[in-house]
């Protein structure tokens, strides 16, 4: 599963094994200065998120780079029955608009992370 991890700098993710293939990322730094916004949600989103590049097994796992029709485009690794962070970021830092990801922790890595936000 994918691993979420934070600091002082930002947000570090690290996709193992085959998640790296189907996200085209073997790791993913944020800084803090790159986040817009962060909110974390009970369970993963029933929006539609758009064209994909990687795995969509129905109503399971969600693992990619997917790119909506409005241009938005986020990088997802969303398992049902985890809850879901989202991560607001500059696309010209990150290359995505958001970043969303399961994970048990993401109420309290949202509300540390909502305290140094930079808008």
């Amino acid at each position: 599963m994918t691993n979420i991890t934070y600091d002082q700098t930002g947000v570090h993710v690290q996709f193992p094994g085959w998640e790296a293939t189907m996200t085209g990322l073997p790791k993913l730094s944020i800084s803090r200065a790159a986040i817009r916004g962060v909110t974390s949600e009970p369970g993963w989103t029933s929006e539609i998120l758009g064209m994909k590049s990687g795995l969509v097994i129905s109503g399971y796992r969600k693992l990619g780079t997917f790119r909506h029709p409005s241009g938005v485009r986020r990088l997802v690794s969303m398992k049902r029955g985890h809850p879901l962070l989202r991560i607001a970021v500059d696309r010209a830092a990150v290359g995505f608009d958001e970043v969303l990801l399961s994970t048990d922790a993401a109420e309290s890595i949202a509300a540390d992370l909502r305290s140094d936000v930079h808008s």
